[in-house]
């Protein structure tokens, strides 16, 4: 498969050249800069990332540009384009102007290639300290920005360029184009990676790959191990069993629903409902960090009793996506790891079985692309996603039957509200917002749910007093869950959610919206 690969130096956009590129239909890999894969005659281009180093810095991140450039096509991207410059003979200065933020960029040489097509003046995002002072011998500049003279640049007689600012962010207009240039016009790639493609692809390699074995595949009722389920059910079919653990803290009525809708699709899945045992685990646990290893260990606990009654299985089969693989590999002393994903580590380790990932190359937004390719409801394919410990950690504190009645019940109201909410015409910051489309809140929204808060509020119903439990609201807007905003509902909607849940929850005296965005808060609250 013809692929451009993505040099990561550490900057907190890289995922975002991905992204861009997968939307264009282009398939490619992020590799940490130290661990450059085999360039065959696959890889038809390289992108060399941003960082938050100086190339002026002793311990800068290096690579040896020899390896690509000059043989395939190359863009640098920030600190990429002034490691070029360094390495090429040019000088690097942190004395010269800076900038951060937008910037307006104006074409110099209108017929590079990179700028084909681009308009003469569009605005780019910027964020370096350093500065490219003097280009290398043979380079020349394509386009320039008031404060930065040698914003854009190309080497001549070889197809290498490079650009100060960061094409892969939404601030910069024309920045798709820029990319497209380089993907579709400089690396000659024809932008036919699509969902098809990807799924005959999969479903070939699987075959082969597995063989006749069995697999064993644990669903959580999410878009990726869903989508995961139904690729593999078309590759090896009554040779995949899936197992659906009810840890007795799911959404109300959402054990049933989501396990009635898998064998609804075909596929040969197990309920295993273990939610007695770990409500009794969890009694008289508050740490949020011990409830997760509580929960954590009793889904191995209960996978593994149930796995171990399927003879002759060798795979294990699990829902890991591209981000998981991407943050859980960091970058040595540059980016450190983010965070564990338990699709990445963790449960392999207690079986004797083989791993396969069919999603492991996949964006989520690409993930959903794909279930619709598959035929998957949408009502699956378009579920927010959930926490992995459930509504344990929207129950801060002890979790208790009560807690979690108390809980669903506000959470009910408030999501079925979010679905019959319609927010056609509702204005938003961008013509180009993808929330434009949606057709109610809940499409709008990238995730929500209700928090329980371990505290007592004075209220009145009627003519007595209450002291009750408070709720806290929840819905913020994302890509990725990197970086999160939260939602702006219009007024109307949070008056009538409040009025229903503390009307019809009891227990509920108190409705409040948090209006945090991450950072600094996190989306989940524990």
């Amino acid at each position: 498969m013809n692929k451009i690969v993505i040099l990561d130096f550490g900057s907190q956009v890289t995922q975002l050249i991905g992204r861009r590129l997968r939307e264009l239909n282009v398939f490619c890999e992020i590799h940490p800069y130290n661990k450059i894969p085999a360039l065959d005659d696959s890889v038809k281009g390289v992108i060399l990332s941003g960082s938050p180093c100086s190339v002026r810095d002793a311990n800068a991140p290096q690579v040896d540009l020899s390896l690509f450039k000059g043989r395939i096509p190359v863009l640098g991207i920030c600190y990429g384009a002034q490691y070029i410059a360094q390495q090429c003979g040019g000088d690097v200065e942190g004395s010269l102007a800076r900038e951060y933020g937008r910037a307006m960029l104006y074409v110099v040489r209108p017929d590079s290639p990179l700028m084909k097509g681009v308009s003469p003046h569009s605005q780019v995002w910027m964020s370096h300290g350093d500065t490219i002072a003097r280009l290398p011998a043979g380079a020349e500049v394509i386009a320039s920005t008031q404060e930065v003279a040698n914003a854009a640049y190309q080497i001549a007689g070889e197809q290498t360029y490079a650009v100060q600012f960061h094409p892969e962010v939404f601030h910069t207009a024309e920045g798709a184009k820029i990319l497209s240039n380089f993907a579709l016009t400089v690396c000659g790639l024809k932008g036919d990676w699509t969902p098809a493609s990807f799924i005959d692809t999969t479903v070939e390699r699987l075959r082969a790959e597995i063989g006749d074995d069995k697999v064993i595949l644990g669903l959580s009722g999410g878009v990726d191990s869903t989508v995961a389920g139904v690729l593999l059910n078309k590759a090896i079919g009554h040779n995949l069993t899936c197992i659906f653990v009810g840890n007795g803290l799911l959404r109300k009525d959402e054990y049933e629903t989501v396990l009635d809708s898998y064998r609804d699709m075909g596929l040969n899945v197990i309920g295993a409902d273990a939610s007695k045992e770990f409500l009794s685990a969890l009694a008289g646990v508050t740490d949020p960090e011990a409830k997760r290893k509580v929960i954590g260990r009793l889904f191995v606990e209960t996978f593994n009793r149930y796995a171990q009654q399927i003879e002759g299985a060798r795979w294990l089969a699990q829902g890991t996506i591209y981000p998981d693989v991407i943050e859980s590999a960091g970058i040595p002393g540059i980016a450190s790891k983010i965070k564990s994903h338990h699709n990445v580590g963790g449960l392999p380790e207690k079986m004797d079985l083989r791993i396969v990932e069919p999603l492991r190359m996949l964006f989520k937004d690409e993930v959903r692309r794909v279930g619709r390719a598959l035929g998957i409801k949408e009502e699956l394919i378009g579920r927010h996603p959930f926490p992995g410990p459930s509504l344990a950690v929207r129950i801060l504190g002890e979790v208790t039957e009560e807690k979690l009645r108390v809980l669903r019940d506000a959470d009910e109201i408030f999501i079925r509200g979010l679905r019959r909410y319609d927010c056609t015409g509702m204005e938003f910051p961008s013509a180009s917002d993808p929330r434009v489309m949606a057709k109610n809140l809940y499409d709008a929204v990238w995730q929500a749910g209700v928090v329980l808060l371990p505290v007592k509020s004075v209220g009145v119903m009627g003519d007595e007093r209450t002291y009750e439990s408070p709720v806290a609201l929840r819905a913020v807007v994302s890509t990725d869950g990197m970086t999160a905003d939260w939602f702006r509902f219009p007024y109307e909607f949070l008056a009538d959610i409040s009025n229903e849940i503390i009307n019809k929850v009891r227990g509920v005296n108190r409705v409040v919206y948090d209006i945090s965005s991450k950072p600094p808060a996190t989306i989940e609250w524990e």
